[in-house]
């Protein structure tokens, strides 16, 4: 299929002023771009001007997005710039709520606010159904708050898949927004619902595997991330000792190599360990509980493990149109560490992903970390 005809537009820009870069968007979504525009930019823009130049160019459709630590499209990974995407009426129906602020938001809001949004979905398509819906959320990176919000809107969701990223700032840890309705909110999160003809698939990945090295949590606040005992020593002592480091030699490109794992169901998740604390403690890019056990990660081929991914994608569901994907910041710190930015760029830029880098990413109902969560759409399941 060649680029033009494909049903769903994509851009990127490296432009640095807001309005030029909002302008080059649009014309690469030219002509039309279609009922709902989504995108992902940096936090170093103006994001006044950026606000009022969306606002101006994309008066007639809904613009929803976030900021980003990086961004993936057409042109791989970029960083400093402004990815999008643009869905037709025809290939997609989409509904956007916004939760603010999402410190006041309790477990049980959850149930009411995605059958509010299905309701609302379901007036705009009468087509919708579980089978042919997903949700898509973007949410307060600095807010620590991931757990708790996506496990309640995945067990109110039931069926309908749900694969998300944490929005961030260029690695400031300052202040994340979310765009909606016309504005960037911080303290937010934003669910997106969808309904469309073309076939769905979510999936994730990551390039680690757990070892026989277990960890177990035994004194934990789960509150704050830090994890204060592993098998009943220091914390930071007992992980320095499991990964055979010094001490003094953890720093964050040591988490970043050797995260931990934890099993949920028969899969794997990634737990990534942020920094190591004057008292012994570890803080955590997840919430923690106490008794869970945790496994020792060993590396594999990161870009191996994306090309398979890729690959599974286009055995489900074939050649993607589109692909929604999240890729956590400590990956692309990983990759620019071993000069592979080009080479995975262009893998993912030939899948046709559009997305951002993140301080966290949600699969189903679980928030992990150093992972690719994606939504993939592809062909429909019947052509007219």
């Amino acid at each position: 299929m060649s680029e033009s005809t494909y049903p769903i537009r994509t851009a990127q820009s490296v432009v640095i002023d807001s309005g030029e870069a909002i302008a080059d968007i649009a014309t690469q979504l030219a002509p039309d771009p279609g009922s709902l525009v989504l995108f992902f930019c940096s936090s170093q823009y103006d994001l006044e001007a950026l606000t009022q130049a969306i606002n101006t160019v994309f008066s007639d459709c809904q613009v929803i997005g976030c900021t980003s630590s990086g961004e993936i499209g057409p042109l791989g990974y970029t960083t400093g710039g402004l990815s999008a995407v643009s869905f037709p009426p025809e290939v997609l129906t989409g509904v956007a709520g916004l939760i603010h602020p999402i410190n006041q938001f309790q477990i049980g809001e959850g149930e009411a606010f995605t059958q509010g949004l299905m309701r609302m979905l379901e007036n705009q398509n009468n087509a919708a159904r579980h089978h042919n819906t997903f949700a898509m959320l973007l949410i307060d990176g600095l807010s620590q708050l991931e757990e708790p919000i996506v496990r309640s809107l995945s067990s109110a969701l039931g069926a309908i898949p749900i694969v998300g990223g944490s929005a961030s700032d260029d690695l400031q840890f300052d202040q994340t927004f979310i765009f909606h309705q016309g504005q960037f909110h911080s303290d937010s999160a934003l669910v997106l619902l969808a309904t469309t003809p073309l076939r769905i698939f979510p999936f994730k990945t990551q390039h680690f595997r757990a070892t026989e090295q277990r960890l177990v949590v035994t004194a934990a606040d789960p509150t704050s991330r830090r994890v204060l005992e592993i098998n009943g020593l220091p914390a930071a002592q007992e992980y320095a000792r499991l990964v055979k480091v010094d001490l003094d030699d953890l720093n964050p490109m040591r988490f970043a190599a050797s995260p931990v794992v934890v099993l949920i169901d028969g899969h794997e998740y990634v737990r990534s360990i942020q920094k190591a604390n004057p008292d012994g403690s570890l803080t955590f890019y997840c919430a923690i509980d106490e008794g869970i056990v945790l496994r020792v990660a060993q590396g594999i081929d990161l870009t191996h493990n994306m090309e398979q991914a890729l690959e599974e994608v286009r055995l489900r569901i074939g050649e993607p149109y589109l692909i929604l994907g999240n890729d956590c910041v400590l990956r692309k710190l990983e990759i620019n560490q071993k000069g592979l930015e080009q080479e995975v760029g262009t893998l993912l830029a030939k899948a046709r992903v559009v997305g951002f880098n993140t301080y966290g990413e949600q699969f189903g109902g679980v928030h992990v970390n150093q992972t690719f969560t994606g939504l993939a759409l592809g062909s429909p399941w019947s052509k007219p």
